[in-house]
């Protein structure tokens, strides 16, 4: 399996001065996520989806060894989709956005994968999220439930010729590992809490 972090963001929504995924939580935030991945002993190869947009996040990951892939940066969907035209393997694809996640998540995770699944994305249950002080604006209804996207994905990429189309499927893990995504000042204020 390869683990790839997204990593090529432009974090507007925090209106930062610097790069999001280089807020401090002990270390900068893309690396507790390139660790966690680490950890877990899972992935063959780990790879940082880089973009025009995070000259010196490429830089910072660059200094630490991780394997770089860049894209051109037109957005979320377009960068994945370019990745994942390059490999034929199992793939785990996270937010480099996420400070909470440890090896111990990222192996429950993977745990969930089938590879007679397309895609699976892993979600949290909105009453996760208000227990813990969390917005998103990314919701479904999954078994009668209201539930949102974590950015994590687990992928098999041999069935996929693009991400049109793709048939989802869905796992709720209620963890709080995966609920935080730092979007906003407010979630990066709510990692002092945890």
């Amino acid at each position: 399996m390869i683990g790839i972090v997204m990593a090529g963001g432009k974090g507007s929504r925090m209106n930062l001065d610097d790069e999001k995924l280089l807020l401090q939580y002990k270390k900068p935030i893309i690396l507790h996520v390139i660790d966690s991945l680490k950890n877990s002993n899972y992935f063959s190869k780990i790879i940082a989806i880089t973009s025009p947009n995070s000259p010196k996040t490429k830089t910072l990951l660059e200094e630490n060894n991780i394997e770089i892939f860049d894209t051109s940066g037109i957005g979320y969907v377009e960068d994945l989709n370019s990745v994942l035209q390059k490999f034929n393997d199992s793939i785990l694809v996270a937010s480099g956005d996420m400070p909470l996640l440890d090896n111990e998540i990222i192996q429950t995770i993977v745990n969930h994968y089938d590879s007679q699944k397309t895609w699976t994305s892993i979600l949290v249950t909105d009453r996760l999220l208000t227990s813990i002080g969390i917005k998103s604006d990314y919701s479904i209804i999954h078994n009668q439930q209201k539930c949102h996207f974590t950015g994590i994905s687990l992928i098999n990429s041999q069935k996929i010729n693009s991400l049109e189309n793709v048939e989802e499927n869905y796992v709720v893990i209620d963890d709080k590992r995966i609920a935080l995504n730092l979007n906003t000042k407010q979630d990066y204020d709510l990692l002092s809490t945890t």
